[in-house]
């Protein structure tokens, strides 16, 4: 396997994009970048698409797809705490976890009226390089 390369545009971007609550669009520019990849990092990449499609099916009110996207995104950024590529992650899946956490709470019925809370979604923060 190759190593990452974490000065590729399209990284910037897509956290721009993210952090702009542009999630649709975070996700494309993402997966252009994670379709090529072929080295350790894949998974994280994956991790990051997926909380950007979490927090779309989100605002959009796919409570399905937003609880199913919000847990795996997780098993996928866990194993790069602290941080991957300068990038927070730790604060990330903090962050994430804070914003879905009614979502993913046990409900006696579906939570059809869960909406997301603006003041909890989650940015991403990447050192100064």
């Amino acid at each position: 396997m190759t190593e990452c390369n974490f000065n590729d545009s399209r990284i910037d971007e897509g956290i721009s994009l993210f952090n702009a609550g542009e999630f649709f669009a975070c996700h494309d520019m993402l997966e252009d970048f994670w379709g090529e990849l072929t080295c350790p990092e894949k998974p994280f990449f994956q991790g990051l698409i997926q909380a950007a499609v979490a927090l779309y099916h989100f605002e959009e009110g796919n409570l399905g797809g937003a609880r199913r996207m919000a847990g795996s995104c997780c098993v996928y950024l866990h194993p790069f705490t602290p941080s991957c590529g300068g990038i927070d992650v730790a604060r990330l899946l903090s962050d994430l976890q804070a914003c879905f956490q009614e979502l993913l709470e046990e409900h006696a019925s579906y939570p059809y009226h869960l909406k997301i809370d603006l003041e909890k979604v989650p940015k991403i923060h990447r050192e100064a390089r």
